[in-house]
Parts: structure tokens; C-alpha cells; sequence
């Protein structure tokens, strides 16, 4: 199992008492990347998010990714995700974007597409739209073009029903030849095995603890086999993610679990992501969450919902996902949590969590493509 980081320029309620507090939120995700990076993570996803307030400021996820390519060395860059659909970002200029990004990170780069976050977010750039899997018939129409753009000296040009472009040279080609490997961000079951069957990776957002994978793995990994592949190669790949917490003592990541705010990301997520279905009870926004105790804390760890522990416990606890199946565990880091806490938390991983799992020093993604 591979291990990556999942940031998202998530601001919360720190705005409210810092005028930095965007600024100083994106600043430290860099930071964040980098030092996983020092710390044998092999991947780092960004995501694209329009107009959720607090919950996601980061964007523009093309610049920051650009400039990690320079202050990285080694870890992969993935869009968590590039959103294709024709309304929000043309085709084309995603496939520039994707090949600029392997050339700048020297085949680093792993694309990740999408269809949005919820109606806030897709009826901005597409108003009027009632029915939110419109966006799925956009995405479909559009997800094979991108190798015959990278890999066709000319490309052949497109006519569909909601973009077109004429014969043209789409320029760069991917560095190295071939292409980044191509995931996409599934929610639903079927979601996974249409991924599969495309031979496609999945970014398992939806992935809340570890029984989970036993749906997704069961549902990706026998469509994988009959895979028509839309790029020059199967990505046979499933990440999930989940939130992490290491320091020194049990005690002390509980304390910094209790104490980070952990209650308002997930009263933000059903926010925004109206498509998901909300659990009995959930609180209906402004109304969030309570904030956690650590008896919560406690709970959520033996629940699987939270890896939270001393090193020794974040190498169990990450052993049970590799034992479920999973091919990539990422972290999304626990927002709310102070920056150093927060690096504490991935220089210990790396040091003693990840050497003692993940043994092999080539990417998974990487193997694919060359052998490709």
C-alpha cells in the first residue's frame, strides 16, 4: 500500500478572527506537501473547488500544483481533481494543463477528474440545470478525448453535443511519451465499477472507514478485469482517504484530535455536497456538528473513522487498510490543527509508519505507464 496527502485549501472559521487566514491556510498546505515529500509520501492530490467558502479555497489547484513541481523532488502531484466538463474548464486547455504539469514535474503529475462538488458549486457555471447527473453525461462525452489529444500527432478533432473543436495540434505532448495515469473521483458504487471498466484509478473520497473498502473493492477490482482502457494503460488503483493524527504519546494525539476543530469539516461537506446522502440525524447547516470530547476522539478510533494514535498505533491502524485492500491511503490532514502539529504528524508517519508498509520504491502508477 502506498501513502499520499489530500489538501483542499480549507480555511474554516479562522477568517473570522485573522485577515490572513486564506492566505496563511494555502502558504501552509505547500508546506505540508513538501515535507511529505521529505517524508517518503509517495502522492499528493489537490483539489478544485468554485465558491465553497471556508470549506475549500483552493481553486486555481493548476498554480499550486505548477509550483510544487519545483519544490518537490520525488512525490507524484495529482489534481484531486481536474474538473473536464466543458461549462467550467474546455477540454482543451485541461489537456495543455495536464501535459505542461508532467513536463514541470518530470512525469510526476497524476490526473484526477471530476464532475463537482454539489449544486453550489456546478450551478455556477451551469445555471438552470435541475437534474445534478447532467454532469455525468458531460464528464462521459469527454474523459476518452484526452489520450488521442496527448497522443495523436494532429488530434482528430471532436463534435459532440456540448463542446467541439476542429483538427488541431494540442500542444505539449506529455513528457516521455505516453500519459499520466488518469483517476477518477467516485462517490457510488456504480461509480466505481464504471471507473473500472474505463481502467481508471479511483479517488475514493467516499471511503469513510475501513469495512467500506469491502463494497469498493468488491465492486472495482472484478470490473478491472474486463477493462476497455480510454488511455494508453489500466490504472488499477483504488485510494481512500482518511484523517490522521501521530505524535509521541496516545494521549497527546488524542488532545490534538479533541482540540482541532475536527467537528466542522464534516458540517461543511454536507454543506456544499447536497448530492450525498445525508445521515440520519445530521445536523442541517448553520447547524454543525458538537465539537468532539476525547471520549468522541475515542470512539472514532475504535469505530476505524479516525487513525489517531502514537506511532505504534498509526502503523496498526494503517495496517488494517492495507489488509482491506486498499492500494493508496491518503490523509487528509486534520484541518484546524496548527501547522506544526500537523507536520508532526507526517514526519512521523514517514519515519516510522510508512517504511514498514510501503517497501517498494517504485510509484505503482509509474510501473503502469512504462510498461506501457
Amino acid at each position: 500500500m502506498e501513502f499520499g496527502i489530500f489538501v483542499q485549501g480549507y480555511v474554516g472559521k479562522r477568517a473570522e478572527t485573522d485577515p490572513l487566514a486564506e492566505h496563511k491556510a494555502l502558504m501552509e498546505e505547500t508546506e505540508y506537501v513538501i515535507q511529505a515529500d521529505k517524508s517518503g509520501f509517495k502522492y499528493a492530490w489537490a483539489s478544485e473547488h468554485h465558491f465553497l467558502d471556508e470549506y475549500s479555497h483552493l481553486s486555481a489547484n493548476d498554480v499550486f500544483l505548477g509550483y510544487l513541481a519545483h519544490a518537490t523532488e520525488r512525490i507524484h502531484l495529482g489534481s484531486g481533481i481536474f474538473n473536464p466538463l466543458a461549462p467550467v474548464n474546455h477540454p482543451v486547455k485541461v489537456a495543455e494543463k495536464v501535459a505542461m504539469l508532467d513536463h514541470l514535474s518530470g512525469n510526476r503529475f497524476e490526473f484526477g477528474s471530476g464532475r463537482g462538488a454539489g449544486s453550489h458549486e456546478i450551478l455556477g457555471f451551469m445555471p438552470g440545470i435541475t437534474d445534478m447527473n447532467h454532469t455525468k453525461e458531460l464528464w462521459e462525452e469527454t474523459i476518452a478525448e484526452f489520450p488521442r489529444m496527448w497522443l495523436q500527432d494532429e488530434y482528430q478533432g471532436f463534435q459532440g453535443k456540448h463542446w467541439s473543436l476542429p483538427p488541431r495540434k494540442v500542444l505539449p505532448k506529455p513528457y516521455g511519451g505516453s500519459h499520466p495515469a488518469m483517476w477518477y473521483a467516485a462517490g457510488s458504487p456504480p461509480s466505481y465499477a464504471m471507473a473500472a471498466k474505463k481502467g481508471l484509478g479511483v479517488l475514493g473520497f467516499s471511503v469513510q472507514k475501513v469495512s467500506d473498502m469491502e463494497w469498493v473493492l468488491e465492486q472495482y477490482k472484478t470490473a478491472i478485469v474486463d477493462a476497455e482502457p480510454v488511455g494508453a494503460f489500466v490504472n488499477d488503483n483504488v485510494m481512500v482517504t482518511t484523517t490522521a493524527i501521530c505524535a509521541p504519546t496516545h494521549a497527546e494525539a488524542v488532545r490534538i484530535a479533541a482540540s482541532g476543530g475536527l467537528h466542522y469539516l464534516p458540517s461543511l461537506v454536507f454543506r456544499y455536497h447536497d448530492t450525498f446522502p445525508r445521515p440520519e440525524g445530521f445536523p442541517v447547516w448553520p447547524e454543525t456538528l458538537p465539537e468532539y470530547t476525547e471520549e468522541f476522539v475515542e470512539v472514532l478510533i475504535e469505530e476505524e473513522l479516525l487513525i489517531c494514535g502514537d506511532p505504534d498505533e498509526v502503523l496498526r491502524q494503517c495496517k488494517r487498510w492495507e489488509q482491506a485492500g486498499a492500494d493508496q491511503l491518503s490523509f487528509g490532514l486534520p484541518v484546524g490543527v496548527p501547522k506544526e502539529e500537523t507536520l508532526q504528524t507526517i514526519r512521523l508517519v514517514g519515519e516510522y509508519v510508512i517504511p514498514k508498509i510501503d517497501t517498494d520504491p517504485v510509484h505503482r502508477t509509474s510501473r503502469f505507464r512504462s510498461a506501457a
